[in-house]
């Protein structure tokens, strides 16, 4: 269930950019089968068991594979809001990243919903993109000196709390507010918690960090995560601006340092 699958297109990795997610994904697990020692299983992990270079992996068909290193990589899933048309919308005109979907939405009126501190930078930042922008408090209390500073910018707030985001099959009309107050944007951007999508990281016992999004896997310089052997990539393990280059990146590097330290 990968975490972009909700996207028309995916953006930013270089040789694949404009493809469907589920397309890219699919290529590459085409271009892995061709390699005699990748053996791909379409099941689920339930568990991982052992210890360095005797580890245990037990499949959903009841299949145990036996592993030297593990790298667990199987990302994290965005908390939908209970906010009728939140989740309908999400991928198409609800969005987290403008290095994702800002080019193509650039100058239009952008929203976007306040979730922390870290909302009044994103709110500076998406100035690059548009001249348009309206925030939603959504049941936040802004400081006064940040209202200022927004308002200096000519960037508007409202207040209330979001009760319905109306679209269109997915494309936004308007966010509309407890206040009877309806607010007609382009796209809204939105930073719903997320937590991983699996729990394996519980049963070992793995460190985590608690980011201002949501839980990732707590790794060092080598992806390494607190129990020897076993590693962690991508979004799992990416507590700032995941993306998927970056994931791919960090893929790259665990499976380099998994064989490393392999080696005697």
């Amino acid at each position: 269930m990968p975490r972009n699958r909700f996207a028309g297109h995916s953006h930013g990795l270089l040789g694949h950019d404009h493809k469907p997610p589920l397309d890219i994904l699919a290529e590459a697990r085409q271009q892995l089968a061709r390699y005699p020692a990748i053996k791909l299983v379409s099941a689920r992990a339930d568990s991982v068991s052992g210890a360095i270079d005797d580890f245990s992996v037990l499949t959903g068909d009841g299949e145990s594979l036996g592993a030297r290193r593990v790298i667990l990589s199987y990302g994290v899933a965005d908390q939908m809001p209970d906010v009728p048309g939140f989740a309908e919308s999400w991928g198409t005109s609800v969005v987290p990243c403008p290095y994702c979907d800002g080019f193509e939405v650039a100058g239009q009126h952008w929203g976007l919903v306040w979730s922390g501190p870290q909302s009044h930078n994103q709110a500076r930042l998406f100035q690059h993109w548009t001249d348009k922008l309206t925030v939603f408090a959504d049941g936040h209390d802004i400081p006064p000196d940040i209202q200022a500073d927004l308002a200096s910018r000519n960037i508007p707030f409202v207040d209330g709390r979001i009760v319905e985001i109306a679209h269109r099959k997915g494309h936004i009309t308007a966010v509309n507010l407890d206040t009877r107050r309806n607010i007609a944007v382009d796209v809204l951007f939105a930073h719903p918690r997320s937590k991983p999508s699996a729990s394996l990281h519980e049963s070992l016992g793995l460190a985590t960090v608690d980011t201002p999004t949501g839980i990732v896997l707590k790794v060092d310089e080598r992806r390494q995560t607190g129990m020897p052997g076993i590693y962690a990539a991508g979004d799992l393990a990416t507590p700032f601006l995941p993306s998927v280059t970056q994931a791919s990146s960090q893929g790259a590097m665990a499976g380099i340092f998994a064989q490393q330290s392999m080696v005697v």
